[in-house]
């Protein structure tokens, strides 16, 4: 698993394809995700720390799953199949780790919310990883 940073997000308001770029951390490796208006909107309000009066999805799923004694230790993008990412939320839950399927998209915005790392299976990124020219 490699661990990687979100470094950029486009969002374009006519159109219902919105990317999120991942970087490998220390590195040079990238590639984008393309994820709904909305996963990108929660994202990029969460990067740029604007409060919202009430909790959005993603905040109740994160108020659940501490309410039930359970904490978002990682998220791995861990498949690429047909063109679709497929991803894993861990949680670290009595001394033991619960994986649960999610879409990058809500994964990755669940990480920016909590701060926990992002990671991407060798072979996903062997995949899709552009490299600087």
């Amino acid at each position: 698993m490699i661990e990687m940073e979100l470094t950029k997000i486009i969002i374009r308001e006519k159109v219902n394809q919105q990317y999120i770029f991942l970087r490998e951390k220390g590195g040079e490796r990238t590639f984008p995700i393309v994820i709904g208006f909305y996963e990108a909107d929660v994202i990029n309000r969460k990067v740029r720390d604007v409060k919202t009066p009430r909790p959005l999805t993603h905040d109740l799923l994160l108020g659940v799953i501490e309410q039930l004694g359970g904490k978002l230790e990682k998220v791995v993008v861990n498949d690429l199949s047909n063109n679709t990412f497929y991803a894993r939320l861990m949680i670290a839950k009595d001394g033991g780790m619960l994986e649960v399927d999610s879409r990058p998209s809500d994964a990755i915005a669940l990480a920016v919310h909590v701060e926990c790392p992002i990671f991407v299976a060798e072979k996903v990124l062997d995949e899709v990883a552009l490299r600087p020219q």
